[in-house]
């Protein structure tokens, strides 16, 4: 923009190549040649007040405008020479040239009227003189100012041709998103003009009459506007549900002050946005999440977006991803995604404040609102679903739970999120790992256990590679396991012990209708979403989807074992529950527990193991005091529970007949474990010594399996304490070492030593 600059009323020296006034950044002085200081604080006392003076600035050019004047010729039809970028800004620098020029008019006015203008002390103190004049009554208001006005109608008469040409100007474009009226965008532009000039910071200071008012009032905008400070127009454009105050456009500061004297200032957001650049708001960057849309162009989400719906309540299932369907469905309608994370949400966070600002950043990108899971803050704070669910805009909301009305005056569209099928994962896996360059491995096949959304598919296939990468080998099974493994979720680790398996079925000594019904155990988990889903085995009127059995048999037959060998052949985690984290003497809390538990392992591909089950499964009785009114109700509780429970559940117990018999109509499969014969103990003699400990030559394993009937746990035992004193002797383990340690053993056991069964190495032991 050439020409002297117009804010305080006196024409500017023009600096080298032509001045410019507040919208054209002029390097040089704004007013008369003095400092901005002297404008702040008044005229000095030896210099009287200078006449207002005609100031005839051309309106701004726009970058790629050819011409000076305001009807220059139109721009080129071959394109223009500059980006669209520049033209926005150029659009912005001309309103804030118009604000300047209603600046410079009001501080000629306010000056010609000033009735002390030799107080150098002004804006510090109030004078006697100024007095006066306040108890006169109101000052008149500052006349039209027509030089503005023509300089108004030629910035939009060019922004006009701009658009015509394919322009994107931000500020019309943030005035028609947010649904603003003229004087609203009078009052943005007046707020912001500080944070784009800092001359305007002291110009208010000085039409406030207070050197520390550095910002824009409400009765500043007022005036500058042309308007009387008892006009409704100020309380309509900064109640509550207002569109600048909704999406927080423009913040209202100092609300302890009169209304007329509070400060407005303009969000570092919009600022930002309306200079260029897009970065997200500062309190979304820890919520703020990448999410990768899937295909959901003919989904019946989408057709509800298309069709004109505003609020949706997604819900997830175990091993879905509402984020990627929901984002995919915005896409299809040509929206870009703004994704929330609402796990991230600190406990002091102001969620009525992030809703709006949430909003705001949506509609700036011109995208829809993806939020959740709610369920991280229905329960804090229903007053923050209801803030998200009545935003402007598209919004998403998804989680576990279903939709309380109560959370919105609007009705949702709600629907589920359904679980990807095993052809659309083997579809992901496959073009995963043609990516990794491993197309002949069936990751299908590898991970049919797991259910993965199609998100954890490509985290698991990228912590995979960088596992084959670490180790310098091409990608195999193992790795594909791992990183499967790797997205569960750590919460159900606060509640149970994940346990990495690390045996095997080989490693099991068991009879071979016990290791049959072991594989066939295994056989169900890995087909169970083909035959009760798509084969629809499960029946109509079955809400069971999980996969449950019992392991029963006396203490040391290896049903920790077993499962533990079945988590390591399906590739999954073993999480065993303690019950101390789970049994409470209050009432209602062990449920509560045993509630979070299953909630977690639904989140996870894993196996949870009840040891000991027959405390918690245990039978109902007939009730004649309170305890056993309350140890029914959570018996009861836990058959509902049971039902719903869509994950892979062992109970092990050395005493079946002790459960309830409710829970066997609800178990998959009984298994039962019984003592090992001869042939199996000698197996688990000999296992137990292994290969690496040093033996001497008179070990009579064929004796030890024939003569005392142990179970597998307390043949370890007895191995290893034997291997301890064969140690602190510095000799192999001898045979003398292990009759010792199992008489050890069988005192333990409350078992008599009797020379019948100890045979000719009874001395041995009576000799010990």
């Amino acid at each position: 923009m050439k020409g002297p600059s117009p804010l305080a009323g006196e024409v500017a020296a023009p600096a080298a190549g032509g001045g410019s006034g507040l919208g054209g950044r002029s390097p040089g002085p704004p007013m008369n040649g003095s400092s901005s200081a002297g404008v702040v604080h008044g005229t000095s006392a030896a210099d009287p007040p200078s006449p207002p003076q005609e100031i005839r600035t051309p309106p701004p050019r726009f970058p790629g405008d050819p011409g000076s004047g305001p009807d220059g010729p139109p721009p080129p039809q071959g394109g223009r020479d500059v980006s669209t970028g520049a033209d926005s800004l150029a659009h912005l620098l001309g309103r804030l040239e118009v604000v300047g020029r209603r600046v410079g008019a009001a501080v000629r006015w306010r000056r010609a009227a000033d009735p002390d203008p030799g107080d150098r002390f002004r804006g510090l103190h109030i004078s006697p003189a100024q007095v006066e004049a306040l108890l006169a009554g109101q000052p008149p208001p500052v006349p039209p100012d027509a030089e503005s006005a023509a300089l108004l109608a030629a910035v939009e008469a060019r922004a006009d041709r701009a658009e015509a040409a394919g322009a994107d100007l931000r500020l019309r474009r943030l005035a028609r998103t947010f649904g603003l009226a003229e004087l609203e965008v009078e009052l943005l532009l007046i707020a912001l003009a500080p944070d784009l000039d800092r001359r305007f910071e002291r110009l208010y200071g000085y039409l406030h009459d207070d050197v520390s008012r550095r910002r824009a009032s409400v009765s500043l905008w007022l005036e500058l506007c042309g308007l009387e400070a008892a006009s409704a127009a100020a309380w309509r454009a900064l109640a509550a549900g207002a569109p600048l105050t909704i999406c927080r456009l423009v913040l209202v500061e100092e609300p302890e002050r009169p209304f007329l004297t509070r400060a407005l200032r303009v969000p570092d957001r919009i600022a930002a946005f309306l200079v260029g650049e897009d970065a997200p708001d500062a309190a979304l960057q820890e919520l703020v999440r990448e999410c990768d849309p899937e295909p959901a162009s003919k989904t019946p989400l989408a057709r509800a977006l298309a069709s004109g719906v505003r609020l949706v309540h997604l819900r997830e299932r175990h091993g879905s991803a509402a984020a990627p369907l929901a984002a995919g469905a915005l896409v299809a309608v040509g929206l870009e995604v703004v994704a929330l994370d609402l796990r991230g949400l600190r406990p002091d966070e102001d969620l009525g404040a992030l809703a709006a600002v949430a909003a705001r950043e949506a509609l700036l990108r011109r995208a829809g609102l993806v939020a959740g899971p709610i369920d991280a803050i229905a329960a804090r704070d229903p007053g923050a679903v209801r803030a998200l669910a009545d935003l402007p805009g598209t919004v998403i909301l998804f989680g576990a739970g279903t939709w309380d009305p109560a959370w919105s005056r609007q009705v949702p569209y709600r629907c589920d999120a359904p679980p990807p099928g095993p052809d659309a994962r083997a579809a992901l896996w496959a073009a995963e790992l043609n990516e990794a360059g491993a197309p002949g491995l069936d990751a299908a096949a590898v991970t049919r256990p797991f259910r993965l959304t199609s998100e954890q598919v490509r985290r698991a296939a990228s912590a995979a590679r960088l596992q084959a990468r670490a180790a310098g080998r091409p990608l195999d099974g193992d790795d594909l396991r791992a990183g499967a493994r790797a997205q569960n979720a750590a919460g159900l680790e606060r509640l149970a012990r994940r346990m990495e398996p690390a045996v095997s079925f080989d490693d099991l000594v068991l009879p071979a209708d016990v290791a049959g019904q072991l594989r066939d155990l295994t056989v169900r988990a890995r087909h169970r979403e083909l035959v009760l889903e798509r084969w629809g085995m499960a029946g109509a009127s079955s809400r069971r989807r999980g996969l449950t059995a019992l392991f029963a048999g006396a203490s040391g037959t290896g049903k920790t074992m077993a499962a533990e060998a079945l988590a390591g052949e399906m590739g999954l985690d073993l999480y065993v529950v303690d019950l101390a984290s789970v049994v409470d003497k209050y009432v209602g809390e062990t449920e509560k527990n045993l509630d979070r538990i299953f909630a977690e392992a639904e989140s996870v591909n894993g196996v949870l193991l009840f040891d000991e089950a027959d405390a918690l499964f245990g039978k109902r009785s007939e009730v004649s005091d309170a305890h056993d009114r309350y140890a029914n109700v959570e018996v009861a509780y836990l058959l509902q529970r049971m039902e719903l429970f869509e994950g892979i559940a062992i109970l092990a117990t050395n005493l079946r007949s002790n459960l309830d018999e409710a829970f066997a109509r609800r178990l998959d499969l009984l298994i039962d474990f019984p003592e090992p014969e001869a042939e199996h103990r000698l197996r688990l003699w000999r296992r137990c010594l292994g290969s690496a400990a040093p033996c001497a030559d008179d070990l009579d394993l064929e004796f030890l399996a024939r003569a005392f009937k142990l179970s597998g746990g307390n043949i370890r035992n007895i191995v290893v304490s034997a291997a301890y004193a064969a140690a602190d002797d510095g000799t192999p383990i001898s045979m003398g070492h292990l009759a010792r340690a199992t008489e050890r053993e069988y005192r333990k056991l409350g078992r008599m030593v009797v020379e019948s069964e100890f045979g000719r190495y009874y001395d041995l032991v009576r000799r010990s």
